[in-house]
């Protein structure tokens, strides 16, 4: 039904197999002068579109504000309590970011759906299926948004306006690293959740915005969890004989209610106070609207938001 529904209604820019990078249709079939911009995705698919999208449905919500910014039109996008501007609230939702509602998607009439990668690649197949393009992006750190920044121009036809805005940024966080003393600084990154908690690593967003400041995250080298690349198993053992000087926590779920019950934790656990940051009160919550969910182009308010807390007064 929904693919005999779009054999109507879409003309597909792009033909691509699921993950891979071989198109379906001959090489010889898209002539040059009709390929309106070719892109390679964050998996490594070749993508062609023939003709500038219309109507763009995006499954991160941390999309939304770099590709529109950039000139894109965005027709569908998911549910978010912490990341969604005004403009965008009032157009279609696809569902919940972790599990996005096929029906609907589909009945956004997309001619492009950017993916979020790793967490909605299973979308490929039907979109492939029905001749929807996909483009695959990821942005977590700040060369991902960066590039996906890159990207989102390419395919809005305006490559100027990425590289404004790029510049805007660089000029910012440089702004704000230039206030912050030069410490070599040992830092670990906690994410809480309703589970329990984990070790972020260099390639989160928090992760990354450390490396900017040059400190140390000292879970730097740890093993991933197998379905995370970007964290590690948390150990409280570990924790102690790593001994960081800063701690900051990262969270995701009712963020009051895992703060109450992180500090609870915290005191009623005597091995908490034999490290260096939490016996000199230098443990802070990050914001989720920053360090959950990509920044995109509020990346410098991320870089920001964690220098303020060791250096307040600097600010």
């Amino acid at each position: 039904m929904i693919k005999k529904f779009f054999g109507t209604m879409l003309i597909a820019g792009l033909l691509l197999t699921g993950c891979g990078t071989e198109k379906i249709s001959e090489p010889n079939e898209i002539s040059s002068e009709n390929i309106f911009a070719e892109v390679t995705d964050d998996i490594g698919r070749k993508v062609i579109l023939t003709k500038k999208p219309e109507r763009i449905v995006v499954t991160a919500a941390g999309f939304t504000e770099p590709l529109h910014a950039v000139g894109g039109n965005i027709v569908g996008r998911p549910d978010s309590k912490n990341q969604m501007p005004d403009w965008a609230k009032d157009l279609p939702s696809v569902g919940q970011v972790f599990q996005i509602d096929t029906e609907r998607l589909i009945s956004c009439a997309p001619d492009l759906v950017i993916v979020n990668k790793g967490m909605n690649e299973k979308l490929l197949p039907l979109l492939d299926e029905n001749k929807i393009p996909a483009l695959v992006i990821e942005m977590k750190t700040y060369e991902d948004v960066k590039r996906g920044l890159r990207t989102f121009a390419k395919i809005s036809g305006d490559p100027n306006k990425a590289e404004e805005l790029i510049g805007a940024m660089d000029n910012d966080i440089a702004e704000i690293l230039n206030r912050v003393p030069k410490e070599n600084l040992r830092v670990a990154i906690l994410h809480s959740t309703a589970q329990g908690l984990s070790v972020q690593l260099d390639g989160s967003i928090a992760g990354c915005v450390v490396k900017m400041f040059g400190w140390e995250n000292v879970a730097s080298g740890m093993t991933p969890l197998e379905k995370n690349p970007d964290a590690a198993p948390y150990s409280m053992e570990t924790l102690a004989q790593q001994n960081p000087e800063i701690i900051f926590v990262t969270s995701m779920g009712n963020a009051d209610e895992i703060r109450a019950n992180m500090l609870k934790a915290i005191d009623e656990n005597k091995a908490w106070q034999a490290i260096g940051a939490v016996r000199d009160n230098r443990l802070y919550f990050l914001p989720q609207n920053l360090f959950l969910l990509s920044p995109g182009l509020n990346y410098p308010e991320a870089v920001k938001k964690m220098a303020q807390s060791i250096y307040p007064d600097k600010f």
